[in-house]
C-alpha cells in the first residue's frame, strides 16, 4: 500500500514537472499543461493512474478551498460591500438565466422536467479553480472582466447552498445505494434547527477569525517556528472547511468568509506566503485529476452526443454572459473575456452529479455523459483564453490595458523611494539634486511612461513585493522612503521591509490623520502627513497678510507643529476609545490655544522678532 501511494505521488509529480513547463513554453498556460498531463497518465493514455483518480480529486479539491481563503484575504469587508451589486446582480442573474436556458434545452432534448431542472442548475456553475488561476496567471484579475468574473464565481459558491437543498426535491429515479457524500450531523433535524445551526457555524467563523485567531497566531509567532505557524494556518483553513461541510455548506465558501474576516489581520501577508505553495500544488493535482477523469471510452462511443452537449452548454452560457455583460456596461473587449472565461462548467458539478445520482434525480448513463462533457468544457477553457488573446482581441482592439511586468533593476543606491506621485516626486528630486543616489519605484504605468519621457529614471513594479524590493538593493540601502498613494500598500511595504530588511530606516507618507494613526500603531517613528507643511505655510502667509510679524508667524507655526505631533501620538493610543479620544482632543486644543496666546504676549520674544523681521529693520533704517 505504501509503495502504491508513493508510486502515485511520483507519477503525478513527474507529469506536472514535464507537461506544465512544456505548455508554458508553447504559450498554452499552466492549467492546460496540468490537464494534458492528466490525460496522458490517465486510463485513456498510458494508464499509469486509474480509478483512484477520483479519490485524489476529492483530496485535491482542498486546493480550491485554500484558493478561496487566499482570495478572501485580499478582500477587506468594505471592498466586499462595494462589490455587492455585481455579486448579487450579475452573479444572481447569471445563475438564474443559465439554469433556465440550459434546463429548457435539456427538457427539449427529452429529459423529464425535474431532471432537466437539476441539469440546468448543475451546468450553470463555472470553474472557480480554472478561471481564477488563469486570470491571476495572465494578470487579468484587476481588470473589469476579472472582477466581474470573480463576482459571478463568488455568487455561485453561495448558490451551492440552496442548490443542494433543492436537488433532493427533484428526484425522478430510485435513490442509488451507498452513503450520501454530503451527509452531515444535521441530517434528521427540523428545518428551523438546521438553519439556526448554519447561522451559528457562520457566526462562529466570523467571531473566531475576528477575535480568536489573532492571539493564537501571536503566541505561535513568538515561538519562531515557521513550520508550526504553517501547520496552524492549514489547520485554520481545514477546520473551517470541515465545519462548513458538517452543516451542509460549501467548504470553499466558509474558507472565503474566514479569509475576509482575517483580511485586516497583521498576519495577513504571513498567511499568504506560507499557504500559497500548498494552494499551487493541490490545484495542480486537481487539474491533473480532472484530465485523468475524462472518459474517452464514453466519448468515443458517443462522439456526436458529447460534442453536441459540450458545444450547446458553452454557447448558451457564453451568450447569457455576453448579454449580462452588455446590460452591466462592460466594454467589448472586457465583455468578450468575461463571456469566454465563464463558459465552462465548474468542478463542483462532479460533486452535484454524484449527489444527483445518489438521490435519484439523474440516472447513471445521463450522469456519465454529463461528467464527460463537464471535464471537456474545463479542458477547453484555457484554449478559449488563448483564442481570445491571439485571434479575437487583435481584431476588436483592447480598450482596457493590464499592468506590464515589473522592470529589471540595474542599480543599487543608498535610498529607495517607493511611489513617485505628487509627494514622492518632490522628495526624490530633492535628494537627487543633493547628489544622493536614489532608486525610484512606481506601480502606475502611465506615470512611469511620462516620467521617463521627461528624463527621470523610474522603475515600474510593486514595491511591496519582497523580490522587487531585494532587486532594488534593499539589502544594501540605508533609507526607504514610502510615498505610496495607497495606505494599505504602505503598511504592506512597511511589514515586508521590517521582516526582510530590518536595517532599513523607513520614512513614510501619511495621506491624513487616520493613516498616521495606523502607521504610528505599526511603530514607525518617521511619519509625514502630506498636508501639514503646506497648510502651515498657508497659515503663516495668512498671518503675515493680516499684519503679524514674520518671526511671530513662523514661531507660531513651529509651536503648532510640535504640539500637534505630540497630540497625534497621544491620540493614536486612545483612538479606539471614543469618549477618551474626544476628551483628549478637546484638552489638547485648549492647551494649544493657551500656548500660542502666552507666546504672543511674551515681551522678550516681541523684542527678538523686531530684530529678526527684515521689514522692521528696513523701516527703522529709513527713519
Amino acid at each position: 500500500m505504501t509503495q502504491s501511494i508513493l508510486l502515485q505521488a511520483v507519477v503525478y509529480l513527474a507529469a506536472g514537472v514535464v507537461f506544465v513547463p512544456l505548455a508554458k513554453r508553447l504559450g498554452l498556460g499552466s492549467v492546460l499543461g496540468y490537464l494534458l498531463a492528466g490525460m496522458v497518465i490517465g486510463p485513456a493514455g498510458l494508464g499509469l493512474v486509474g480509478a483512484e483518480g477520483q479519490d485524489i480529486m476529492h483530496v485535491a479539491e482542498f486546493g480550491v478551498v485554500i484558493m478561496l481563503f487566499l482570495v478572501g484575504l485580499e478582500l477587506e469587508p468594505t471592498l466586499l460591500w462595494k462589490l455587492r451589486t455585481p455579486i448579487l446582480g450579475l452573479g444572481g442573474l447569471q445563475v438564474a438565466l443559465s439554469a433556465v436556458a440550459l434546463g429548457a434545452l435539456a427538457w427539449l432534448l427529452g429529459l423529464p422536467w425535474p431532471a432537466a431542472g437539476a441539469t440546468g442548475l448543475i451546468l450553470a456553475m463555472s470553474s472557480t479553480a480554472i478561471v481564477l488561476q488563469t486570470l491571476n496567471e495572465k494578470g487579468l484579475m484587476p481588470s473589469t472582466a476579472g472582477q466581474s468574473a470573480f463576482s459571478v464565481l463568488l455568487f455561485q459558491d453561495i448558490a451551492v447552498i440552496p442548490i443542494l437543498a433543492v436537488l433532493p426535491l427533484l428526484a425522478t429515479y430510485p435513490a442509488a445505494g451507498g452513503a450520501d457524500a454530503h451527509a452531515s450531523l444535521l441530517d434528521g433535524l427540523p428545518g428551523w434547527l438546521r438553519g439556526l445551526a448554519v447561522l451559528g457555524a457562520v457566526g462562529a467563523v466570523v467571531v473566531l477569525g475576528r477575535f480568536g485567531m489573532r492571539p493564537v497566531f501571536r503566541a505561535i509567532a513568538r515561538t519562531d517556528l515557521r513550520e508550526v505557524f504553517i501547520a496552524a494556518a492549514l489547520l485554520l483553513v481545514g477546520g473551517v472547511a470541515l465545519l462548513m461541510e458538517t452543516v451542509g455548506l460549501s467548504p470553499a465558501l466558509g474558507a472565503f468568509v474566514a479569509g475576509v474576516v482575517l483580511a485586516n489581520s497583521e498576519y495577513k501577508h504571513e498567511l499568504e506566503s506560507d499557504i500559497d505553495p500548498f494552494k499551487g500544488l493541490l490545484l495542480g493535482l486537481f487539474f491533473i485529476s480532472v484530465g485523468a477523469s475524462i472518459d474517452f471510452g464514453l466519448i468515443a462511443g458517443n462522439p456526436g452526443t458529447v460534442a453536441g452537449v459540450v458545444g450547446a452548454v458553452m454557447v448558451v452560457k457564453a451568450l447569457v454572459l455576453w448579454f449580462l455583460g452588455k446590460r452591466f456596461r462592460l466594454g467589448t473587449d472586457q465583455n468578450l473575456l468575461f463571456a469566454l472565461s465563464l463558459a465552462q462548467v465548474g468542478e463542483f458539478a462532479f460533486v452535484l452529479l454524484s449527489f444527483s445520482v445518489q438521490n435519484g434525480i439523474l440516472d447513471a448513463p445521463t450522469s456519465g455523459l454529463l461528467t464527460a462533457a463537464v471535464a471537456i468544457t474545463m479542458a477547453l477553457t484555457p484554449v478559449l483564453f488563448l483564442v481570445n488573446e491571439r485571434f479575437l482581441l487583435p481584431r476588436i482592439g483592447t480598450r482596457e490595458t493590464t499592468k506590464p511586468p515589473a522592470d529589471a533593476i540595474d542599480e543599487k543606491n543608498e535610498v529607495i523611494v517607493a511611489g513617485f506621485g505628487r509627494f514622492g516626486n518632490i522628495v526624490g528630486r530633492f535628494l537627487r539634486a543633493n547628489d544622493v543616489g536614489t532608486t525610484v519605484l512606481d506601480f502606475d504605468s502611465d506615470r512611469v511612461d511620462i516620467l521617463r519621457k521627461i528624463g527621470i529614471k523610474v522603475y515600474y513594479g510593486d514595491a511591496s513585493r519582497y523580490d522587487l524590493l531585494r532587486a532594488a538593493g534593499a539589502a544594501e540601502a540605508r533609507l526607504l522612503v514610502i510615498a505610496l498613494d495607497s495606505p494599505e500598500k504602505s503598511l504592506e511595504l512597511v511589514e515586508t521591509a521590517r521582516k526582510h530588511f530590518p536595517h532599513l530606516q523607513v520614512l513614510v507618507r501619511a495621506n491624513d490623520r487616520d493613516d498616521a494613526y495606523d502607521l504610528l500603531d505599526a511603530g514607525l517613528p518617521h511619519v509625514y502627513r502630506e498636508t501639514l507643511d503646506t497648510s502651515l505655510r498657508m497659515g503663516v502667509d495668512a498671518l503675515r497678510l493680516l499684519g503679524h510679524r514674520a518671526y511671530h508667524a513662523e514661531r507660531s507655526a513651529r509651536l503648532f507643529r510640535r504640539h500637534d505631533e505630540r497630540a497625534l501620538t497621544e491620540l493614536a493610543a486612545v483612538r479606539h476609545d471614543r469618549r477618551q479620544y474626544f476628551s483628549t482632543a478637546r484638552r489638547r486644543i485648549r492647551e494649544l490655544e493657551q500656548l500660542l496666546r502666552s507666546d504672543e504676549t511674551d515681551r522678550w520674544l516681541r523684542d527678538i522678532e523686531e530684530g529678526w523681521d527684515a521689514e522692521s529693520l528696513r523701516k527703522e533704517a529709513n527713519g
